[in-house]
């Protein structure tokens, strides 16, 4: 799996791109990846996962860590994810109820600015 955060252009919105698989081994760096950038003192941090081609439990879980420290300090999370495979994910574990979920970056930046 790979991390790469972009700037979305025309704003100050980090964008974290994952990229492979997110399984019990990549999952850590996920977590830790995405922790770094909910310091950083962004009001919204997106998560990108239209590269991720497998996402089991552990990588869920990451997101639900995530999830749960972007809340606490008041920061929107918007996960994309245009994949129908990973989005039955989130919707039989019930974390499409509680991820807001956008088909793409610029829709979860809206979101985010609306």
């Amino acid at each position: 799996m790979e991390l790469n955060v972009e700037r979305h252009p025309g704003s100050d919105i980090p964008v974290v791109r994952v990229i492979g698989d997110v399984d019990v081994h990549s999952a850590p760096q996920l977590r830790d990846g995405l922790s770094v950038e909910l310091e950083s003192g962004a009001s919204t941090v997106v998560v990108n996962l239209s590269g991720v081609d497998f996402l089991d439990s552990t990588g869920l879980g990451a997101l639900v860590a995530a999830r749960t420290a972007a809340s606490e300090r008041g920061i929107a999370l918007p996960v994309v994810c245009p994949s129908e495979r990973i989005l039955k994910l989130f919707s039989i574990t019930g974390l499409d109820g509680v991820f807001d979920i956008a088909p793409s970056v610029d829709a979860a930046v809206a979101g985010a600015a609306g």
